[in-house]
């Protein structure tokens, strides 16, 4: 009879986190600005070669090297931050077979490390963040051992929106320095921080980035992984060639060129940041100071009842409540100014009809 792996076997089916499209997605951190103006005149410039032509990957990574700084052989183009992390994750974890190889991340953050790790038949070593849920610094550096193989740390963190210090990051990396250490900066744009320029330093740091959140081309699918070339050129041998689509890869210049987009979208965003927190404030519930383009929210015992409330009212927003640390959370993605103006009074509403606890 044939069999899976036994880590796959066991791996909890996956469910997309698209439930509905019925409304305002405020439920899963996508930009409802849309993508830069230049992107869709490139789109629909595209010719029939543009299509039926293998894509050139390694053209869009000299370009994105060049806008970060780098070199080419230290960037990675992969088909979103999802395939970075697999081939991450597989470059450097060791499996069931007898293996040893940890993974080692802080709860609560993005649900597909842990989804890796087991998948992969890692060790997942899980570190639980305190109640103000920062990163736990001192917990994650009491965990490195000579079995940790990766440690990854979403920063800014998903799904609290919180940044950790540079500090603290760089004594994570230099405290395991034989692990391959992942900063998932997928929201890095609206916090302004970044370790790219730490990499040279830093032999065993990698840093993460996405296409999907400021720059509003979460369909097109382009994640970027950057590290010491040498490690970037182990992974190529592991990855796939025409992993990342021509679509995106026509597209990048346009993306990369018009960067006024890109910082009018994230000064949009801040601004209902503020407006956002500052009326979860005015209503006495409990909120993480965010560095994203969501903030999470404790609403109480009738978080699920606000979040159909919201749904009444057309607006979707995330329920968090299954990640460790977030019971009674609610996780909502800032909308367009005007977006924003309808959502606010929406949110008022919804906390008067089920009585949010605070």
């Amino acid at each position: 009879m044939l069999k899976p792996r036994r880590s796959i076997a066991g791996l909890p089916p996956y469910h997309s986190p698209i439930h509905s499209r019925a409304g305002l997605s405020l439920d899963l951190n996508e930009s409802l600005a849309g993508c830069s103006p230049r992107v869709l005149e490139r789109l629909r410039s595209l010719s029939p070669a543009d299509i039926s032509f293998y894509p050139k990957r390694e053209t869009g990574e000299r370009m994105v090297a060049d806008f970060l700084g780098v070199a080419a052989e230290q960037v990675l183009l992969t088909n979103g931050m999802d395939e970075a992390l697999s081939i991450l994750f597989a470059t450097y974890l060791d499996g069931e077979e007898g293996g040893t190889g940890e993974l080692l991340f802080a709860d609560p953050t993005f649900v597909m490390y842990p989804t890796l790790g087991h998948a992969l038949g890692a060790k997942v070593v899980r570190v639980r963040s305190g109640e103000d849920l920062a990163l736990p610094v001192g917990d994650l550096l009491a965990q490195i051992s000579p079995n940790t193989r990766v440690v990854a740390i979403a920063n800014p963190n998903n799904p609290t929106g919180l940044a950790a210090r540079r500090a603290d990051l760089l004594k994570i990396a230099e405290a395991a320095p034989d692990a391959a250490v992942l900063i998932d900066e997928a929201y890095a744009e609206f916090c302004g921080e970044t370790l790219i320029e730490n990499l040279a330093s830093h032999p065993n740091l990698f840093v993460g980035r996405t296409f999907s959140k400021a720059y509003g081309l979460a369909g097109l699918r382009l994640g970027v992984l950057i590290g010491p070339a040498e490690q970037i050129g182990l992974m190529r041998r592991f990855g796939e060639p025409f992993n990342v689509n021509s679509v995106v890869l026509a597209c990048l210049e346009a993306a990369l060129g018009d960067q006024k987009f890109v910082s009018d979208h994230v000064a949009q965003v801040r601004a209902g940041r503020d407006r956002l927190q500052g009326l979860f404030e005015e209503l006495g519930l409990r909120f993480w100071p965010s560095q994203t383009n969501f903030v999470l929210v404790r609403i109480g015992a009738q978080a699920k009842e606000f979040v159909e409330s919201m749904q009444r009212r057309g607006i979707l927003v995330r329920d968090s409540c299954g990640n460790p640390g977030c019971e009674g959370c609610v996780r909502i993605t800032i909308g367009t100014p005007a977006q924003m103006d309808a959502v606010l009074p929406a949110i008022r509403d919804a906390v008067e009809e089920i009585g949010g606890e605070g």
